[in-house]
């Protein structure tokens, strides 16, 4: 009856399983496994688990499920500051004065007073540390003019980034007067994937206590795992009754960037402590491998009917991949090149590849191409070769 028993259990124990990148129902918990039967539980109605340097989907569950994102709107509105900034229309030393709609702003707030003024910086500490959503307003209004103004073109800048199932209807993520302020895991996880690539917000994310206002005003940071989190590099938390406790947390170990976008959630330690199992999962289980070409390919290849016999061979730089960690010793090289062409090459000229494999699967491609223009062997570069030749030798 033991070994029976015994037998049940396991069948059980299997069929809990979940594949990467499977959904549940939406309240269920997400089990994900992997070879070393490692398991995480990830309590949200909806998660995501991101590369941000290739964009490849590792984990998900419910990712691409219209949710209220809350305060992890702002994601978008520091993007859009961000590129002002880094376009010129915006500084860090600019003053803007506070407007009535920007101090009536409610929720999370450093109560900015109509009339007081403030820079760009410390608006964007604000909004980054302590997700005012006054700065918020402000910064938002300085961009665009209005925050209405400033919507228009966060939706704008949301399509561009492939954010299918995004409208957004303030730059805040205060949802108590709307129910089409809606997005996704999977499109929160591209927003944090193009706010990333900005380093001047990271400095601001890397915050975990400051002070505003010559001191007179402390803010601390809301995400948590700034403080906890081994590796973490921001971003963004939210909150509200319609949106539950939410988070787009992003992480980085050895050249390996992870983003862990959690929504939905019933209480904020399982908001963290998601968004941690689902990095320390992707951090244990994947690695960013550097494809190396040297050696690979031959330097040189033989020219027909060419000016010069040889023209050197260079190869483009592959992609640095994501992959399964350990399987470094299983890639293989194949390289497709002709051993000779002909003349007339220009420098760039496409003449072969490598194709990069694990087992029977590409991982990646890159090209061999010419690095040298070399004319045809016609009758007047033959007679300029003779003359040379007789140049030189001083026949």
């Amino acid at each position: 009856m033991k070994k029976i028993l015994s037998l049940i259990l396991s069948l059980l124990l299997i069929l809990c399983f979940v594949p990467r990148g499977s959904a549940n129902t939406e309240n269920e918990t997400a089990i994900l496994s992997v070879n070393t039967a490692a398991e995480i539980a990830v309590n949200a109605k909806a998660y995501i688990l991101m590369d941000r340097n290739t964009g490849t989907v590792i984990a998900a569950k419910n990712e691409n499920e219209q949710l209220y994102p809350a305060s992890v709107t702002k994601i978008m509105t520091l993007l859009l500051v961000a590129e002002a900034i880094e376009c010129g229309k915006l500084t860090l030393e600019m003053e803007i004065t506070c407007s009535e709609s920007a101090a009536e702003k409610g929720g999370s707030q450093i109560w900015l007073e109509p009339g007081e003024i403030m820079c760009v910086d410390d608006l964007l500490k604000a909004a980054v540390v302590y997700s005012a959503n006054d700065a918020c307003c402000l910064l938002g209004e300085c961009v665009a003019g209005d925050e209405t103004a400033f919507c228009v073109m966060m939706n704008e800048r949301a399509a561009q980034l492939g954010m299918k199932n995004t409208n957004f209807d303030n730059c805040t993520g205060l949802d108590d007067d709307t129910d089409t302020h809606k997005t996704t895991a999977y499109d929160i996880a591209l927003m944090s994937r193009e706010l990333l690539k900005h380093d001047i917000i990271r400095n601001y994310t890397s915050i975990w206590m400051d002070t505003l206002r010559n001191g007179e005003t402390q803010i601390v940071n809301t995400n948590k795992l700034m403080r906890t989190y081994h590796g973490a590099t921001g971003l963004k938390t939210g909150t509200t009754s319609k949106a539950g406790c939410c988070v787009s947390a992003s992480a980085q170990r050895d050249g390996l960037e992870l983003i862990a976008v959690v929504l939905g959630a019933d209480n904020s330690k399982d908001r963290f402590s998601g968004a941690a199992a689902l990095l320390d999962w992707g951090f244990a289980n994947y690695e960013i491998m550097t494809l190396e070409t040297q050696g690979t390919y031959p330097e040189k290849i033989k020219l027909n009917h060419g000016t010069k016999e040889e023209a050197e061979v260079i190869a483009e730089k592959p992609p640095e991949i994501l992959v399964n960690k350990g399987i470094g010793a299983d890639v293989t090289v194949e390289t497709v090149i002709p051993e000779s062409i002909d003349a007339p090459v220009e420098k760039g000229q496409e003449i072969g590849e490598l194709i990069f494999r694990h087992k029977d699967t590409v991982l990646a491609e890159s090209k061999l191409m010419i690095n040298e223009d070399t004319e045809k062997m016609d009758i007047p570069n033959g007679i300029k070769a003779l003359f040379n030749s007789m140049r030189k030798n001083k026949i």
